[in-house]
């Protein structure tokens, strides 16, 4: 069985002595920023509700710079555009400028004249205030650190923890982002407002704290008075507090579960309630409140809740009633989700766009894009960005497409109006051009749709293997691949990326491995502990995408179709408690391949329902028996997408057999599309390029294919008929919806995707 892609690119415990007071009270702040060599002096032009700003950059230095930032705050009432010689965000009253591509390098001695950054303001003429140049302040002098905060206060004391409250610090030259609280010279807790518990601390033990503030560039300043206080000694609270009462839900996500609950009572005082998801706790919540909601959760699972009351003493209340509740599923009840694979390549022989999924009707219908495909990098086994190097052409070369990718295609070709979604043109020197920037804008003009960055696929997934093989390489991979895909942090090509410069384009990360524990690609690495790996995988993948905070970020895969090798490599009874939903692989099932090294002496349906009657195959190969799999193993269905095929496989000089070419003997893949793909076609590109193709409809295992007649061309594929024929079973299995490879095989009118839309309404 082959792959669905085609052979292309594819708080630390706290037991030190305490300090003497005297050393605590001369605890020094850590020096303010010293000024850099770049400054930048702002002037005005202009009179009246409308007028010029500029700014100058100047280099003090003995070298040249290579770069510059600016960032300011705008004057109350002052709205800017217009802006020139210089890459402009901005957001409320802050503004962020990058150097223009020509204007980056100031001499030593030098500035930035006659390419100085400029902007047109509307409102009172005004300067404005905070700026900085490559976060040094522009005036050229040291950073003023914060002053220090109040003398904090003991709010509260448990066994185990202390919390805090002080009257907030004085700001510098910038405003305070965060306090650290300090025993001694430790950091023990941090804290973006006046307040802070620290935890982990030893009953009936006095402690020492200073609270100190920091801004947001890193300047700290000096401490607060001392406070000392102690924790509470359990011996002189033996009595437990009585169990919350009436645990239950109040609201549920596709992500998270809200709980609310009767509060407890208690001899002397709740402290805390600690809310338990099966035997693990999941968070803490103060006495204060009695509702809470629990985030991180699984699409479309069971969770059974408990909480429990703590008292100060740190004693623990009998559980409440326990609870299950199961979260809704990524599309929401009554709806199924729509998936489609963007091909990264697709804009070369393909000519197809991002633009084109917005013209063909097709982004209205999507509600996931999936990009194809990212790489894993050959040496440091990490997500591999901002190179271009194409594949070998051979799928036979076990390294087709070792250390391949498209930074050119992903965010380094500028694309012509005429490319472009929105019908403006890349400026050719933006920090995101390419695939991505178009992306951006497809999701400006559709707010519904999510992208997700899939890695592998059949050409890429070559060390997914090393990637996924101890708790370390696991950790670093995944951590790679959230800097770079999610944050943003494209490395440097040609002019364009550069740290958050992706950031907004991808919603979350499809991990496309082909396949775990079993053969895929030539020269992949694969072996039998590949299985419990990918488990631990997707679970690190879960737990950093999780930790990022913000909207949920989609953790979703390709899957297999074949049981022997969902049998080898994915453990259907764990992965989910990670993956938001699988994308079952719908298609592939019979094929010839581009190198006749598949199946080229018979023909056979790539994608039927059912299996065939007529199919003289040992296997049994069809969508319903891999979801039958998935489903027998206890997987929940609304987790569950199947494939359709947006393109057709085809076999050469195939004899009539009196069955019009089904199951008859054959010579080979038919001409493809291209010609490094023989055997594949386009949906479009098949019923338009392929003469005298007379299609065909199997009524018993909804099976499409076309035929030219005797010792001719056979295709397989699906059209609007066999679609509606599977979304009517798709929706009878109560089945998430339904995923599609890849977009460019449709119609310029989306044929295909109206069908697929329609019929899953």
């Amino acid at each position: 069985m082959r792959p669905a892609s085609p052979p292309r690119r594819a708080a630390a415990l706290l037991t030190a002595l305490l300090l003497p007071l005297s050393l605590l009270t001369a605890l020094a702040a850590a020096p303010a920023h010293a000024a850099g060599t770049l400054t930048a002096t702002f002037t005005t032009e202009g009179s009246g509700s409308s007028w010029q700003g500029k700014y100058v950059v100047r280099n003090s230095g003995s070298t040249a710079s290579t770069d510059w930032t600016l960032e300011f705050d705008l004057p109350a009432g002052v709205t800017v555009s217009g802006h020139t010689h210089g890459e402009a965000t901005v957001s409320g009253s802050h503004v962020t400028v990058k150097n223009a591509y020509y204007n980056g390098r100031v001499p030593a001695g030098g500035s930035t004249e006659p390419y100085s950054y400029q902007f047109t303001a509307r409102g009172p003429i005004g300067t404005p205030t905070g700026c900085t140049v490559n976060g040094d302040k522009c005036d050229g002098t040291p950073d003023k650190p914060p002053t220090a905060p109040g003398t904090p206060t003991v709010t509260t004391a448990t066994a185990r923890t202390i919390s805090l409250s002080w009257p907030p610090a004085g700001a510098g030259d910038y405003p305070v982002t965060t306090y650290e609280v300090l025993n001694g010279t430790d950091v023990v807790a941090t804290s973006t407002t006046p307040t802070a518990t620290i935890k982990d601390l030893t009953p009936a033990t006095r402690y020492t704290f200073t609270v100190r503030a920091k801004d947001r560039r890193g300047n700290t300043g000096p401490p607060s008075a001392p406070v000392t206080a102690a924790t509470v000694d359990p011996a002189t609270d033996p009595t437990p507090p009585t169990a919350p009462g009436n645990l239950r839900a109040t609201g549920t996500t596709s992500s998270s579960v809200a709980l609310a609950w009767n509060k407890s009572t208690d001899n002397v005082a709740v402290a805390a309630y600690d809310i338990y998801r099966g035997q693990t706790l999941a968070k803490t919540v103060p006495a204060d409140t009695a509702a809470t909601t629990v985030e991180g959760l699984s699409p479309a699972t069971a969770y059974t809740f408990t909480v429990k009351a703590r008292d100060t003493a740190d004693n623990a209340s009998p559980a409440s009633n326990a609870l299950s509740v199961t979260t809704d599923d990524v599309a929401g009840p009554g709806n199924h989700l729509k998936v489609g694979y963007f091909a990264q390549w697709g804009i070369y022989g393909r000519q197809y766009f991002v633009k084109n999924l917005d013209t063909s009707g097709a982004a209205a219908k999507l509600d996931v894009i999936n990009y194809a495909f990212e790489n894993v990098d050959p040496v440091n086994h990490t997500c591999l960005a901002g190179v271009v190097k194409g594949v070998s052409g051979n799928p036979q070369d076990p390294d087709e497409g070792t250390g391949a990718g498209d930074a050119e295609a992903d965010y380094g070709r500028a694309f012509p109006a005429s490319q472009s979604v929105d019908g403006v043109a890349d400026d050719g020197w933006g920090k995101l051009r390419g695939n991505f920037n178009q992306l951006k804008k497809l999701k400006a003009k559709h707010p519904h749709l999510k992208v997700v960055v899939s890695l592998g696929g059949w050409t890429f997934s070559k060390f997914f293997a090393d990637a996924a093989a101890t708790p370390a390489s696991r950790e670093k991979f995944v951590k790679s691949c959230v800097d770079v895909w999610i944050k943003g942090n494209l490395p440097l090509y040609n002019g364009a990326g550069g740290p958050g410069t992706g950031a907004g384009v991808f919603d979350g990360i499809d991990i496309d491995w082909e396949w775990p524990g079993s053969e895929g690609h030539p020269g992949n690495r694969w072996g039998p502990a590949d299985k419990d790996n990918l488990t631990a995988l997707l679970a690190e993948f879960r737990k950093q995408l999780d930790a990022l905070g913000g909207e949920h970020k989609l953790l979703t895969a390709f899957t297999p179709a074949d049981p022997a090798k969902i049998e080898a490599g994915w453990d259907l009874k764990k992965i989910f408690d990670s993956l938001d939903y699988a994308n079952v692989q719908g298609y592939d099932f019979h094929g010839a391949g581009s190198d006749n090294s598949w199946e080229p002496k018979r023909t056979g349906h790539q994608a039927n329902l059912h299996r065939d009657a007529q199919d003289p195959y040992p296997f049994d190969f069809s969508v319903e028996r891999a979801v039958q799999t998935y489903l027998d193993a206890g997987v929940h269905p609304r987790k569950l997408t199947i494939g359709f095929p947006f393109y057709g496989r085809g076999w050469k000089e195939v004899a009539d057999g009196g069955a019009k070419g089904e199951w008859q003997s054959a010579n080979g893949a038919a001409p493809g599309q291209f010609p490094e793909e023989a055997g594949t076609r386009g949906y479009h590109n098949l019923l338009t390029t392929v003469p005298n193709l007379t299609v065909h409809h199997d009524e018993q295992s909804v099976s499409t294919y076309g035929y030219t007649g005797n010792n001719g061309q056979w295709w397989s594929f699906d059209d609007p008929w066999s679609i509606t024929k599977k979304t009517a079973w798709l929706k009878s299995k109560g089945l998430l919806g339904g995923m599609v490879w890849e977009m460019s095989g449709d119609t310029p009118t989306g044929t295909l995707m109206t069908a697929l839309d329609t019929g899953l309404r």
